[in-house]
């Protein structure tokens, strides 16, 4: 009983910890912020907070870990066998883990975001899709995936980024179709690139980088979401 209280107690200190860090983060830099403010905020006392962690930056980095260690629990639940019929699910699975967590995640994938996570992030879903899904296409190029991966990406990071900032007004569920339907569009073209693709592309070479966009939709996403 008593090791179940002291274990209560250790949870609650780590979730005010949390959660006075996402307060300042959204008012300054990571590296602007003091143990003491922190502890302060938290209502806790500074050797409180040194029996957890080391410093401001060893609490944000265990976030980030159990936030990628969360969404690699989310992802290795489906095989290479299942990605396909799946294509919906897992992302719905994956909307549902970044709406739980969305006052972190929308800081951390923000203009003043974290680098380090939107790298590692980068990296954990690379490595998923070149496992699980290369193994469905027949490309004569490996350069055609890689750059169906670059494009998929940076559109459902976009796309996250978009729902976060605009008060996620669309469901997990109908975020999910709309990439369903941009992921199985962009396999299609994989498996049959069309006859009038960039020679350079064609030849393995990387494509040109395309311009960003100069401003949003103001409709809904989900208003894209074909019946």
């Amino acid at each position: 009983m008593r090791e179940a209280t002291m274990d209560r107690r250790i949870r609650k200190t780590k979730q005010q910890l949390r959660q006075s860090l996402t307060t300042l983060l959204k008012q300054k830099r990571v590296q602007d912020i003091t143990v003491r403010e922190l502890a302060e905020l938290a209502d806790i006392n500074r050797g409180t907070f040194y029996l957890h962690y080391r410093d401001v930056f060893d609490l944000l980095n265990q976030i980030e870990e159990e936030l990628l260690g969360e969404l690699e629990s989310v992802l290795e639940k489906y095989q290479p066998g299942s990605i396909l019929p799946n294509t919906v699910q897992i992302f719905k699975d994956v909307y549902e883990l970044v709406q739980k967590n969305s006052e972190i995640v929308g800081i951390l994938m923000g203009d003043h975001g974290e680098w380090n996570f939107v790298n590692r992030l980068n990296q954990l879903l690379r490595a998923k899709c070149q496992r699980d899904w290369s193994e469905h296409f027949r490309a004569e190029n490996p350069e055609l995936f890689d750059t169906y991966y670059a494009f998929i990406i940076s559109g459902c990071m976009g796309l996250v980024q978009y729902w976060l900032e605009n008060g996620m007004k669309e469901t997990p569920g109908e975020l999910a179709e709309l990439t369903g339907q941009m992921v199985m569009n962009g396999m299609k073209w994989l498996e049959e690139p069309p006859a009038a693709a960039s020679p350079r592309l064609s030849a393995g070479a990387a494509p040109p980088a395309s311009p960003s966009p100069t401003g949003r939709p103001q409709e809904n996403i989900s208003s894209h979401i074909q019946d």
